[in-house]
């Protein structure tokens, strides 16, 4: 499996930018999306670019991505605030709330 990661544009060249996160920085090739510019961020797979990102994007997967680490080291306690963007609980799709009982009236 793998897995996309948000980094920053740091630098530009023909075909490929420096970018980075808090820990690293490294060139990423840029061929298969629109030219970006310093400040950009973008969603990279093994070190080629896919996607554009906006900021709050980025943060979001910055998140997730925080919170599978989190999880994987036994640490529940780190995933508050970690996905800010969910205000309510998970619904299910239609088509599965559709195969769920009817709910019961309640009683006054």
């Amino acid at each position: 499996m793998c897995i996309g990661i948000p980094l920053q544009v740091l630098e530009c060249a023909p075909g490929r930018a420096l970018c980075g996160d808090d820990r690293e920085a490294r060139w990423i090739d840029t061929r298969l999306i629109e030219p970006p510019a310093p400040g950009d961020w973008l969603l990279v797979f093994l070190d080629v670019a896919r996607e554009a990102l906006d900021a709050e994007r980025a943060a979001q997967i910055r998140d997730a991505l925080c919170a599978l680490q989190a999880v994987q080291a036994g640490d529940l306690a780190a995933l508050d605030g970690l996905f800010a963007d969910l205000d309510r609980e998970p619904q299910l799709p239609p088509h599965l709330q559709a195969q769920l009982p009817p709910k019961e009236p309640h009683s006054p």
